[in-house]
């Protein structure tokens, strides 16, 4: 049996759950301004940036896990390695990705890359798509490939495949996130398991430690802050929407992103950023609007 689903169905996406999909949305662009700040400014390296991270996160959603009432009646969750191991993964690639790239840029190509991952994996468990769905993931495609094309003002392409693999980290976080029962004790568990991660990474990935106090407090902030409640709000966003909605609605991270480099960083507002915004966005709307044909044996 097959039915016509829409990727963003409206139905499913209640007054609550738009409200917490838009916290989301702003915590993980906030994210991506703090970490540029901190390191555009030399405030800190990379790596101590990505493990204070983790570590004021983790040890935020345990307290807030620890005094919730219901937390000693609740059933431990089993440590999820797989989780973890995106989790560090994406933090340690975000961050030194962000030493060449722009907020603007970065931004695109990590949720774009996220896109990208969970069509895929949506595609290896049976999930048929409409042809304008599948021409709309292509515009995208090529709009993120426009950044990389030759020309001048192209980011460094380390910096790009970086930010690709976090994405794809990310995308794999997602996914797996959607299974959690409780996205608190879920999510503080990864961020604890995933900081020896990040930690054994960015020792090999990083050059020399550095940290200023306001680079602590930046790292510390985008940790305690936008990183620990709002990967919560978004497992709980997760957990009420079909994959391909989850993935599209991280797509408005980048505009929102963008803006916010435009006026807290003055970044410049090239044609190609431009273009390829255009392109991801128009993708994603076609590929929204048009149906997914999906087995009932095979969900993502």
């Amino acid at each position: 049996m097959n039915a016509y689903l829409t990727p963003a169905d409206p139905s499913a996406i209640t007054p609550t759950c738009a409200l917490q999909g838009a916290i989301a949305i702003a915590a993980f662009a906030v994210n991506a301004l703090l970490c540029r700040v901190a390191l555009f400014n030399y405030a800190i390296d990379a790596a101590t940036f990505s493990d204070i991270r983790l570590l004021a996160g983790g040890a935020t959603l345990l307290v807030v896990t620890k005094l919730r009432p219901a937390y000693a009646r609740q059933p431990r969750p089993d440590p999820d390695w797989i989780s973890a191991t995106a989790l560090g993964i994406f933090v340690i690639l975000f961050s030194l990705s962000y030493l060449s790239l722009g907020v603007s840029s970065g931004a695109l190509v990590l949720f774009g890359t996220v896109q990208l991952t969970i069509f895929i994996a949506c595609l290896l468990k049976g999930e048929r798509f409409h042809r304008m769905a599948l021409l709309g993931y292509l515009l995208a495609i090529a709009g993120l490939l426009s950044l990389t094309s030759p020309g001048v003002g192209v980011p460094r392409f380390s910096g790009l495949l970086m930010m690709v693999g976090a994405g794809v980290a990310w995308g794999i976080y997602t996914l797996r996130g959607r299974r959690a029962a409780s996205p608190l004790s879920a999510t503080a568990g990864n961020f604890l398991r995933a900081t020896p991660i990040c930690i054994g990474l960015g020792w090999m990935l990083n050059g020399h430690a550095h940290a200023s106090v306001a680079g602590v407090a930046l790292a510390v902030a985008s940790g305690a802050v936008t990183s620990a409640f709002g990967f919560v709000v978004w497992g709980a966003v997760i957990r009420q929407l079909p994959a391909m909605s989850a993935a599209i609605i991280q797509l408005l991270v980048p505009p929102v992103a963008a803006l916010g480099g435009v006026l807290f960083l003055r970044e410049p507002v090239s044609t190609r950023l431009v273009v390829s915004f255009i392109a991801v966005l128009l993708g994603i709307w076609l590929a929204a609007s048009v149906g997914t044909r999906h087995s009932v044996k095979a969900r993502c």
